[in-house]
């Protein structure tokens, strides 16, 4: 059998892996200590810092707290804020954010950017990378905004605002996989699969799976990567195959079958199990969050001077990413053992061990996939089993 890589391809690769590895066993001490450096020293500057420049604003801009339109907004933030001040709020966390994502904007846009450049991964334009960069942020601080107004308001006026919070969060969370099909467009174009051999074959495999689907679609995502995709997006009457350029252009007609059988697998996967066991994790988590914002009034940490003071925020930070440093590696593991299911389910759909076996073979020679990643790194929490362990597990050919 041709080997998966040649020496020069797999010292290549070897040399794309590496700042990577780097970066996870570093990234998390550094973020520890970002974290600790907000906590210990930034949090009541940052706090001055947003109460001024919200005064700032009230006074520059107080006059549209009573124009026709204007003020019905701004009645509403008070009445889910409580009071006045959510303005600071909103600030002070933007504040805390920025810090963050300009300490890692060098970083993040030397993997991001020069990284994938220097072996051939990445389309990017600068412009076009750093307009996405901006769509990123303004969907940040979009969910930020929500997220403050929604927790702290709701927990300064209601007692058990976790148990009120959570739930129709976790309801919400069970269906919010229906909009998955509309998330991508912020970022790249869509357009319907064309009819003809491809579309007839992937529509008689589906029918076989017994899988149902809105559309098929292909994704414009040359523009940035040259990895290729495919993957369902959506639940039920919204379920759509997504296929991208790059795979349409690198897969033959079998090896994009054996991509989309493999997805199908997930299709059919038990997934309510997990859903409810997130939901009720979400529940116990905003739990905690509510005991932690009453120890820290009670105790004053970082000059909070009641419950549910915006200053704990970082500590709700470091909270949420101790419970993924934590939880990441189990869900790694499970995610792992779902794609080695999905793997098998697509040879018994297919019956096709060879193009699926092309399939894996071209998708790690375009992605540059470590075939023999360290076993840290896997059990850290990689989400898909090494290439080399898929292949190895397939069949022999006769």
């Amino acid at each position: 059998m041709e080997p998966l890589f040649t020496p020069e391809q797999l010292a290549e690769i070897h040399a794309y892996h590496l700042p990577y590895y780097i970066r996870a066993a570093v990234d998390p001490f550094a973020r520890l200590g970002l974290m600790a450096l907000q906590l210990g020293v930034l949090v009541q500057p940052f706090h001055r810092m947003a109460t001024a420049a919200a005064a700032g604003l009230e006074h520059r801009l107080g006059f549209l707290r009573t124009a026709p339109v204007s003020r019905v907004f701004f009645q509403a933030m008070d009445r889910l804020w409580g009071e006045s001040g959510w303005g600071a709020a909103v600030l002070f966390a933007l504040l805390t954010d920025l810090f963050i994502r300009l300490v890692y904007t060098p970083v993040d846009t030397w993997f991001n950017y020069t990284l994938e450049h220097r072996h051939g991964m990445s389309n990017y334009t600068p412009g076009a990378y750093a307009w996405d960069v901006l769509k990123e942020q303004a969907v940040t601080t979009l969910a930020l905004t929500a997220l403050v107004i929604g927790l702290y308001g709701l927990a300064r006026r209601v007692r058990r605002w976790w148990l009120v919070l959570g739930v129709p969060v976790a309801l919400l969370m069970l269906v919010a996989s229906a909009l998955d099909p509309y998330r991508d467009l912020l970022y790249y174009k869509q357009k319907p699969l064309p009819e003809g051999a491809l579309r007839t074959r992937l529509t008689g495999l589906l029918e076989k799976a017994g899988v149902s689907f809105a559309d098929m679609r292909v994704e414009e995502t040359s523009v940035s990567s040259r990895r290729v995709q495919a993957y369902f997006a959506g639940q039920g009457p919204t379920r759509t195959i997504v296929l991208n350029d790059v795979i349409l252009k690198e897969f033959s007609e079998d090896e994009v079958l054996a991509a989309v059988a493999h997805e199908a697998g997930h299709v059919h996967e038990s997934k309510w199990l997990g859903r409810i066991a997130s939901s009720l994790a979400l529940v116990a988590f905003l739990f905690a969050i509510d005991r932690l914002l009453r120890v820290s009034a009670s105790r004053g940490w970082f000059g909070a001077t009641r419950f549910a003071d915006i200053r704990t925020l970082p500590l709700i930070w470091l909270l949420l990413f101790c419970v993924f440093l934590v939880g990441k590696p189990i869900a790694g593991a499970f995610s792992r053992e779902r794609e080695r299911e999905a793997d098998r389910y697509a040879l018994r759909l297919t019956g096709d061990v060879e193009s699926f076996r092309r399939m894996l073979v071209k998708a790690a020679r375009v992605n540059k996939m470590d075939p023999e990643p360290p076993r840290w790194v896997v059990l850290k929490g990689m989400s898909h089993p090494p290439i080399g362990e898929r292949l190895a597990a397939l069949p022999p050919p006769p």
